[in-house]
């Protein structure tokens, strides 16, 4: 009989953490929001650069009369939303890269979410409560637009 010396074995390791694999589904938004940016962004310039008069035509009146049609407010608005989240998602990744855990780390997330949120919330209020013909005096009206009567 022959005397085998076993290897130590290896210690069980700690049970998994079941909550939400936050990182995972960062990755998931990280590539989905890329596809329908790519729709999203080319539609937009299709629209504004080719057809009709092309960027010649692109004044207040243009953006006026886009934006008077909900189908083009609300893909104004998915745009921002999907691009600014997109892109503070990934600043977020570089922060955790490049940065040690600690506050300096929690300071520069804390500052993309503001930053994004802020960008978010003043973009779609822009987009939503955009008024090309706003109610003026009479001594005021040749401010207005051509397009607006007085």
């Amino acid at each position: 009989m022959t005397n085998t010396i076993e290897a130590p074995r290896t210690p069980a390791r700690p049970a998994r953490n079941r909550g939400t694999n936050w990182e995972k589904w960062g990755w998931i938004y990280m590539r989905a929001s890329g596809v329908v940016l790519i729709v999203l962004i080319f539609g937009h310039l299709f629209m504004n650069l080719i057809v009709g008069d092309g960027v010649s035509a692109i004044d207040f009146g243009f953006v006026a009369g886009k934006w008077a049609d909900p189908f083009w407010q609300w893909w104004d608005v998915l745009m921002l939303w999907l691009a600014l989240i997109h892109g503070a998602n990934g600043m977020r990744t570089i922060v955790n890269d490049y940065t040690n855990p600690g506050t300096v780390q929690k300071v520069l997330k804390g500052a993309l979410f503001g930053a994004a949120a802020v960008l978010i919330v003043l973009g779609t209020l822009v987009v939503f409560t955009f008024e090309p013909c706003p109610p003026v005096s009479a001594d005021m009206a040749d401010l207005l637009p051509s397009f607006c009567s007085a």
